[in-house]
């Protein structure tokens, strides 16, 4: 498992560093929408209703419609102006008793890992919880949402569920449930008896997801049958791309942008260096000069025959062999350097 989330747990003035994992995963077999008659994916775009036009991710913002009929376009700006919890602490808010918890509340589940060589603090907090039989409510934020959560543990693990807001579960009012007849004392009796004779510790391996098991020999069945309903999927650029990879791409471009405007004024405009990159022209300029390098271009090797013919050293780290560098080393015009260069390779030839 990879984690999602990293931080500290604050229960009080201690902090548990922590890591969060996904405890739960869907098992369920996955489908595309395709052209019935050929198979075809099924693409969409995200178009304007008001210009017909194809808007990009990056101009895409959202909007609120009240009941009035009035339209508000919100930003990312606007987003960013709310409050919410530290996006790195998960503050303890109260303990309360495990069983006030209504488990209709309950969302997702995940699992906490201690994020620290001395995971003293998150073994007191688990051991606490589970001798005093009690659930600590806390605050959690993911993917710049605020939850409610419960933590508890099991078997010496931390677990974070999601709780619903209160006002997110329903009211429960039917009429139908005012009319029922108060059950007699021997059909309870009976019922009890019937309850009885089910009861059983509960174990979760014992049951099985019918449909799936069913719908995957469906589908490898068909496989094997072969016919006109399985059609080979060639790999081809349609020019159309599923809503999610638009968002990918989207999201790179923008983080793309965002590195290019922190290089410096003074770096080439040729093309944008890495810190690893500045990393070894430093390493050359110290300590590699006297090798020559291993890789060049086809300019360079031409470059570096005509230097060879003259038999002068190419002792010069790839930067350097640049024909605006190595003409501002020599006080002379880059032309008249493009011109020796060629007779070089003639009298190499």
């Amino acid at each position: 498992m990879r984690s999602i989330w990293k931080g500290s747990l604050a229960f009080g003035l201690v902090n548990v560093p922590v890591k969060v994992y996904s405890a739960t995963e869907s098992h369920d077999i996955s489908f595309h929408q395709v052209h019935a008659k050929d198979g075809g994916r099924i693409k969409y775009q995200r178009v304007c209703t008001e210009c017909g036009e194809v808007v990009p991710y990056q101009e895409i913002d959202k909007a609120y419609d009240s009941e009035d009929g009035e339209r508000v376009v919100l930003t990312d700006e606007d987003f960013e102006k709310l409050p919410a919890a530290e996006k790195h602490e998960i503050p303890v808010l109260q303990f309360v008793p495990t069983e006030q918890i209504d488990p209709i509340l309950f969302e997702k589940s995940y699992y906490l890992e201690p994020d620290s060589s001395s995971p003293k603090a998150y073994g007191l907090l688990a051991a606490t919880l589970e001798q005093s039989d009690r659930t600590a409510l806390v605050h959690f934020t993911l993917r710049q949402r605020t939850r409610l959560a419960a933590l508890r543990t099991r078997d010496g693990l931390l677990i974070l569920q999601t709780l619903l807001w209160p006002d997110e579960v329903r009211a429960a009012e039917f009429e139908s449930l005012d009319d029922i007849e108060k059950p007699k004392q021997r059909e309870l009796a009976m019922a009890e008896t019937l309850v009885e004779s089910m009861s059983d510790d509960f174990d979760p391996t014992e049951f099985t997801d019918e449909y799936q098991v069913e719908l995957r020999t469906l589908i490898d069945e068909a496989l094997a049958r072969g016919g006109e309903k399985v059609f080979q999927v060639a790999e081809h650029d349609t020019g159309e791309e599923d809503a999610e990879v638009l968002d990918l791409v989207a999201a790179l471009q923008r983080s793309v942008d965002a590195a290019g405007k922190k290089v410096p004024s003074g770096s080439s405009s040729g093309g944008k260096k890495s810190s690893k990159d500045d990393d070894e022209d430093e390493g050359e300029d110290e300590g590699t000069k006297k090798k020559a390098p291993a890789k060049k271009t086809a300019s360079k090797s031409s470059a570096s025959k005509s230097s060879a013919a003259k038999k002068t050293p190419a002792k010069k780290s790839t930067a350097k062999k640049t024909a605006s560098k190595s003409s501002a080393a020599k006080k002379t015009p880059a032309k008249k350097t493009a011109a020796k260069k060629t007779s070089g390779e003639r009298k190499g030839a």
